[in-house]
């Protein structure tokens, strides 16, 4: 039994390169991908939030936010919500989970007291894990 160990005869040449060209393809492509999805993934109702010095808190996978614009109108995520249905559309939001906690986000110019009607009629929906919701106030250093 022989076994052979030099290159003598081979016409096959091993090229040692990597083509990187379909990896540059690829990566732009998730570039493209990621760019367009990131804009659509964020809550974009209007609301003029307070600020808050309060710390950062870490953020679910997929939140469930009630927002208070500055006509009372209600909104959960980007779809609005009559007041009479808002039991019923969170149920909806929540998937029946009412542990879920909510994040209440209400405009600088709604009253406290509109603002804790919303919160009673949550306690009486059976949602009882809130979270306000505010601007980061950034300090000057």
């Amino acid at each position: 039994m022989a076994i052979r160990l030099g290159h003598d005869g081979d016409d096959f040449a091993e090229t040692h390169e990597i083509n990187v060209t379909p990896f540059i393809d690829v990566i732009l492509v998730l570039l493209i991908i990621f760019m367009i999805a990131a804009p659509l993934a964020t809550v974009d109702v209007p609301v003029d939030l307070p600020a808050t010095t309060g710390q950062k808190q870490e953020r679910p996978d997929k939140p469930v936010f009630l927002t208070i614009k500055a006509d009372r109108s209600l909104a959960i995520g980007d779809d609005p919500v009559p007041a009479g249905a808002l039991a019923s559309a969170l149920e909806a939001a929540a998937r029946g989970n009412h542990d879920e906690r909510i994040f209440l986000r209400a405009d600088r110019a709604v009253s406290y007291g509109d603002v804790m009607e919303v919160m009673n009629a949550l306690r009486a929906a059976g949602f009882l894990k809130v979270a306000l919701v505010g601007l980061e106030e950034r300090e000057a250093k």
